[in-house]
C-alpha cells in the first residue's frame, strides 16, 4: 500500500472510520475515497456500483451499527441486521472487484463471555456469548467467518483483526445508544453543569475492560494492513486493563465533577472482563502511544467543542 493507492474506509463516517480517516491523511494517503460518496451498505447494488466507479484496491472494515449494554438489549435485531448486511455485501463487492487486501474489524465481545484472560482466537466460539450483546457478536463472528471463506475458497487477501474497546473523538454520546466512556463523559459533564449530587453508573463496577484510544487504534489497524498477513484474527490492544470503577473515577476526575458516584447493581454488568492478548502486534512492533487518562482528556476536550456556546463552558 503507497501513498496513492485507492483506500476505501467501510464505515467512514463511524467512530474508528472517522479515525482511519484522520490517520490516513496524516499520513499523506492521497487515493482516500470521501466518506461522502460511501452509500448505504445495506444495498447490495449501490455498493457494487460504488466498487465498479472507485475501483478500491484496499477496504478497512470499520462499519455496521454498534452500543452499549443498552442498545444492545433495545435493538438487538437491527444490530444484527446491520452488521450481517453490511460485512456480507462488503466482502462480496471486495471480491467481485478484485480487491488487492482487505481488513475486517470485529468486535472483543465476539469472545465468550467466559474465556481465557488475556482472550486470544482460539478462543473463538468455544463457548456461549455475553447474553447482553449476543446477537451483534453472532453478527460479528459470522463477518470474520465469512473473511475466511472466501480467502479459502478464492484466495482473497482478507485479513481478520479484533480491537480493544475503543473511545474518543467522533464517538457516540447519546445515553441510549453510547459506550461505557462516552456515557459516562455526557453524564458526569452534566452533573458537573447542573450541580448534581451523585451519578449513577451501571453494574456492580467490578468488570474490567481494556480500553484504546481510536486513533491509536486506527494507527494499528493501518500497521495490520502494512504488516500482518496471517490467517487467524489478530488482536488490536496492548494496553492495561480497568475496572469500571476505576474508569468512572478517572472520568470524574478528568470532567472536574466533584459529586459522588451510584453503582445501580440492578443494572448489567456485561462480561466480567474482556483484555486480549496482542503479543502477536506487539511483537512485530506495534505500540499504543496514548495513555487512558491523556485519552480521555482529549475526548472530553472534543465533546465540549460540539456543545452550544452557554452549555459546555460553564
Amino acid at each position: 500500500m503507497d501513498t496513492h493507492s485507492t483506500i476505501y474506509v467501510a464505515g467512514g463516517r463511524t467512530l474508528i472510520g472517522s479515525a482511519l480517516h484522520r490517520v490516513l491523511d496524516q499520513r499523506r494517503f492521497e487515493g482516500v475515497l470521501d466518506a461522502a460518496a460511501e452509500p448505504q451498505l445495506t444495498d447490495s447494488a449501490a455498493l457494487d456500483g460504488f466498487f465498479e466507479r472507485y475501483r478500491p484496491e484496499y477496504v478497512f472494515f470499520a462499519a455496521g451499527r454498534s452500543g452499549g449494554i443498552q442498545a444492545n438489549t433495545r435493538y438487538p435485531a437491527e444490530l444484527m441486521h446491520d452488521n450481517l448486511l453490511s460485512a456480507t455485501n462488503v466482502l462480496h463487492a471486495a471480491h467481485v472487484h478484485g480487491v488487492k487486501k482487505l481488513l475486517y474489524l470485529a468486535s472483543s465481545c465476539s469472545y465468550p463471555r467466559a474465556a481465557v484472560q488475556p482472550m486470544q482466537p482460539s478462543s473463538l466460539m468455544t463457548g456461549p456469548l455475553e447474553p447482553t450483546n449476543e446477537a451483534y457478536a453472532m453478527a460479528k463472528l459470522a463477518g470474520l467467518t465469512l473473511c475466511q471463506a472466501y480467502r479459502q475458497q478464492y484466495g482473497d487477501f482478507f485479513i481478520r483483526a479484533i480491537p480493544a474497546d475503543a473511545f474518543g473523538a467522533g464517538d457516540d454520546f447519546s445515553l441510549d445508544d453510547s459506550h461505557v466512556v462516552a456515557a459516562l463523559v455526557l453524564k458526569m459533564h452534566q452533573a458537573r453543569i447542573d450541580h448534581t449530587p451523585s451519578v449513577e453508573v451501571w453494574g456492580t463496577g467490578t468488570p474490567r475492560r481494556e480500553f484504546i484510544f481510536v486513533d491509536d487504534l486506527a494507527d494499528a489497524c493501518l500497521f495490520a494492513m502494512e504488516n500482518y498477513a496471517g490467517m487467524d484474527p489478530i488482536n488490536l490492544g496492548g494496553g492495561a486493563d480497568r475496572s469500571i470503577a476505576e474508569l468512572a473515577s478517572e472520568i470524574k476526575r478528568v470532567v472536574g465533577y466533584t459529586g459522588e458516584l451510584h453503582f445501580d447493581t440492578s443494572k448489567p454488568d456485561g462480561m466480567p472482563m474482556k483484555r486480549l492478548e496482542s503479543s502477536p502486534l506487539l511483537e512485530m512492533g506495534w505500540r499504543p502511544q496514548t495513555s487512558l487518562s491523556d485519552g480521555l482528556a482529549a475526548t472530553y476536550k472534543e465533546f465540549r467543542a460540539r456543545q452550544p456556546i452557554g452549555v459546555a463552558h460553564v
